[in-house]
């Protein structure tokens, strides 16, 4: 199993003070470095836009990553894909994948916040056919250097070659997912690797969507090998799972409290939080041996995952613990885990 880090470039502040947004992006490049130390797969930068991230161009974000680093795979986690230009996604990362020499991968979702779509002029009742349509020419793209294609939300391409092209032959690119069916069946009928977004509730519940998923592929003769299932998570860990559990919490009820308004639900309590953390919730927040037992559970429930990335938030969490949090992931967690021994 891979492991890695999700990050959405959160500020960190407190009602007393605030970091500065420049160093804050210094902390974000040394978290990288240090995720690469640690032996972690993939450090991926989420889409936003909104006052409380600072990602809304993770390729450009990844490219200063790039340069500092030699191994460790950066992706976007996810490209709101619905609301951009598909020819410019595919040129802004084919060219962070010539500067990180062949480590680049595109997430593309339509994402979960809706702040981008008036942004940049979509209209909301098209959600769902403008991801269709430009995910279907960001493939046509990838595999074509001059490009025939036309769609209802974009002017035709009519044989104009799109430059640069990266190192890796196919650029990966993968869906990110939430829990709408038609979106598993979706990355099974096209045959892409598949990252589910699981921020609550029990992961277990998502088998049927999974295998939904993967029913699709084969249907469409994609071997099981080329199904792959990814899992995004909140995550957090400390020497202790009271550690991590108290460290966290102040950003983690902040952040949802703030989301919980906007949305209509009610308000975020420790008692969920805690509920959360248990053996068969969501949240991989705890000590290193509650992660592992945790990720074994979800590795054995969802019928075996290809990689787990955590998303380590910056509200209030002090940089040395973050950056602890992801020594812990990659050489306590993922040895561990891989290797078969707690």
């Amino acid at each position: 199993m891979e492991f890695g880090i999700d990050s959405f470039v959160s500020t960190t502040w407190t009602p007393a003070s605030k970091t500065g947004d420049a160093e804050r992006m210094a902390r974000l490049l040394e978290e990288i470095e240090t995720a690469e130390a640690a032996g972690l797969d993939v450090f991926a930068i989420g889409e936003h836009h909104r006052e409380e991230y600072l990602a809304s161009a993770p390729a450009v974000i990844l490219a200063a990553a790039a340069a500092r680093t030699k191994a460790i795979r950066l992706a976007s986690a996810v490209t709101v894909l619905s609301s951009d230009d598909p020819v410019r996604v595919f040129q802004q990362f084919a060219t962070l994948d010539l500067i990180s020499n062949g480590r680049a991968e595109i997430i593309v979702g339509r994402g979960s916040f809706i702040e981008s779509y008036p942004l940049f002029g979509y209209d909301l009742r098209n959600y769902d056919e403008l991801f269709s349509e430009k995910l279907d020419l960001l493939l046509t793209i990838r595999d074509n250097v001059n490009v025939t294609w036309s769609g209802e939300h974009r002017a035709a391409l009519t044989g104009q070659g799109v430059y640069p092209r990266p190192v890796q032959k196919q650029l990966p690119i993968r869906i990110g997912v939430g829990g709408t069916p038609a979106s598993f069946a979706r990355a099974g009928w096209l045959g892409l690797p598949l990252v589910v977004a699981i921020i609550g509730g029990e992961p277990h519940r998502f088998r049927p969507l999974i295998d939904l998923y993967r029913k699709a592929g084969a249907e469409a003769g994609h071997p099981p090998e080329k199904l792959s299932v990814g899992v995004h998570a909140v995550g957090f860990l400390a020497d202790s799972a009271e550690e991590a559990a108290d460290i966290y919490w102040p950003g983690y009820e902040r952040t949802f409290s703030k989301i919980g308004r906007e949305r209509g639900w009610g308000p975020t309590t420790r008692a969920q939080y805690d509920a959360l953390r248990g053996p068969t919730g969501a949240l991989m927040i705890g000590g290193p041996n509650e992660i592992i037992a945790k990720v074994r559970h979800v590795n054995e429930s969802l019928g075996g995952v290809d990689r787990l990335t955590l998303l380590l938030q910056g509200q209030e969490l002090p940089h040395a613990a973050a950056l602890h949090s992801i020594e812990l992931l990659g050489n306590k967690v993922k040895p561990a885990v891989n290797g078969g021994t707690a």
